[in-house]
C-alpha cells in the first residue's frame, strides 16, 4: 500500500491547482511516461495530496496541467485507516465487460457540476506502478467508473462528453462563469 509521504527520498507532497474546465489542456492526448523517476513518484505523491485536499476519489495529471500519462485514485477514502491508494503509470483498459453501469459522475476540474454516465460495469486495467512493475487488475462498482474516467482523462475526454450537447454547453459557461469570479477574487 502506498502512504502519502513515503516512498520517495525527495518527496516534498505539495498540493497543486487543478485546472477548471474550458482548459486547452484538459482536451489534450497525453504522452507515455517513458520513464519512472522520483520525480514522478514525488509528483503522484502531490496528486494524491491534491486529490485528497480537494476532496476527490481521482485525479489524472493533465487536471494539474502535466500532459502524462499517470492517475491517482482511491474509492475507498473514508478515512486514513482504510485508505487504498493507486498510483497507475501508462495505465490502459485491456478489457470491459458487455454489462454497462450507471453513476452520478462529478470532476475536480468541473466543480460541483454531476450527470449521469454509463460505462461498462467492469474492467481489466494494466498499468506501471510506482516502481516500474507491470500490474493488471479487474475493477468493478465505483472504482469500474473511476478509473475509466481517469483514463479518459489521459485521452482528452471529460465526463461532459458523454452527454448531450446543450447539456455539455450548460456546465461549459457555468465553468467560464466560475474562472471569470475566481479571476475577480
Amino acid at each position: 500500500m502506498l502512504h502519502v509521504g513515503r516512498g520517495c527520498p525527495k518527496s516534498r507532497n505539495m498540493k497543486r491547482s487543478i485546472l477548471i474546465h474550458p482548459d486547452p489542456r484538459l482536451k489534450k492526448m497525453c504522452l507515455p511516461v517513458a520513464d519512472i523517476s522520483d520525480d514522478r513518484r514525488a509528483l503522484a505523491n502531490d496528486m494524491l495530496e491534491t486529490m485528497y485536499a480537494a476532496p476527490g476519489i481521482g485525479l489524472a495529471a493533465p487536471q494539474i496541467g502535466v500532459l502524462e500519462r499517470l492517475i491517482v485514485l482511491d474509492c475507498a477514502k473514508s478515512d486514513a485507516d482504510t485508505a487504498a491508494p493507486l498510483v497507475m503509470f501508462n495505465p490502459e483498459v485491456l478489457a470491459f465487460s458487455d454489462e454497462k453501469g450507471v453513476y452520478e459522475e462529478g470532476c475536480l476540474s468541473i466543480p460541483d457540476q454531476y450527470a449521469e454516465v454509463e460505462r461498462p460495469s467492469e474492467v481489466r486495467v494494466g498499468w506501471l506502478d510506482r516502481d516500474g512493475v507491470p500490474r493488471e487488475q479487474e475493477f468493478d462498482g465505483l472504482w469500474a467508473t473511476c478509473v475509466q474516467h481517469e483514463i479518459d482523462h489521459l485521452d482528452g475526454k471529460l465526463f461532459i462528453d458523454y452527454l448531450k450537447p446543450l447539456r455539455r454547453q450548460m456546465i461549459t459557461r457555468k465553468m467560464q462563469k466560475l474562472k471569470r469570479e475566481r479571476a475577480r477574487e
